[in-house]
């Protein structure tokens, strides 16, 4: 079978099913398989495809079909420019958390910093700050040992062990260091809306890296608690938050002394980061 009428055999069984993407993810897939960019797969759609070629791209049909995103399926998601691997034991990066990053790294740009990521996941803000940053380093911390090992591998990938430590602990446990920067990007969304979600988020991505308890504020409140015993004086806590949470966590912050010197808006104007100081 050619290109061609693969993938258009692979986008209407998706848009038959409700896939919104059913062209990109189609063409996406079947690149997967062959092991060609996008783009060399569609200057070649008469390319005939060897039946084995075939039964591996009807199983990533299959089970996009599940809803399971993309970037599981690759084991892959881009972010700041660099391809880290991604599992179901971490949350898929998202476009609107390189926003932080492209605030801090501004902000910190030539400095010589220590920086703390809590929640770490894949790894992707740390490493992709400290991959801009020539005099920083880091320690990431989860409690996941499965998302620790995903972000060893980013780790390794990036050619960045030498800069940044990994530890598998919470942030209630004592960190016997100061810290210039910590950046989190927690969960924080309320325990009710979860089954809200797109089945692509609650069905697969970990409910550990989404869930922030009743009002989504849980581990947000407790990461502002925390920081205050970390971070140096005049140091800097980033963190994301969700829509309409920025009233309730500027609060949060100022209760804890904690001074709001910048706000980063999503794609919507929505407030999705903030960046604060530690006070005397």
């Amino acid at each position: 079978m050619q290109v061609i009428k693969l993938i258009n055999s692979g986008s209407k069984i998706l848009k038959d099913n409700n896939i919104l993407t059913y062209k990109l993810d189609s063409e996406i897939l079947l690149s997967k398989v062959l092991n060609k960019t996008r783009e060399e797969l569609l200057i070649n759609l008469n390319q005939n495809i060897s039946s084995n070629k075939i039964r591996q791209y009807q199983k990533y049909i299959k089970r996009r079909l599940s809803k399971e995103p993309i970037a599981y399926i690759l084991r892959k998601k881009e972010f700041w420019s660099k391809n880290f691997e991604v599992n179901k034991s971490v949350l898929i990066p998202r476009p609107e958390t390189e926003l932080l990053v492209e605030k801090i790294v501004k902000i910190f740009k030539s400095k010589r910093i220590s920086i703390l990521d809590i929640g770490t996941g894949t790894g992707c803000i740390l490493i992709s700050i400290i991959s801009e940053l020539d005099k920083a380093h880091g320690i990431g911390i989860d409690v996941s040992n499965k998302a620790l090992k995903v972000a060893r591998k980013n780790l390794q990938q990036f050619k960045l062990s030498h800069k940044i430590r990994l530890l598998k602990r919470s942030i209630s446990q004592p960190l016997n260091y100061k810290f210039d920067l910590i950046v989190s990007n927690p969960p924080y969304i309320d325990s009710n809306s979860l089954r809200n979600l797109d089945d692509d988020v609650k069905k697969f991505e970990p409910k550990l890296a989404l869930d922030g308890g009743n009002d989504g504020l849980d581990v947000i409140k407790k990461v502002i608690y925390k920081s205050k015993n970390i971070l140096k004086d005049k140091g800097m806590l980033a963190l994301e938050i969700g829509n309409e949470q920025y009233k309730k966590v500027s609060i949060i912050l100022k209760k804890n002394r904690f001074r709001i010197k910048y706000l980063v808006n999503d794609y919507k104007e929505n407030v999705r980061c903030i960046l604060s100081t530690l006070e005397n």
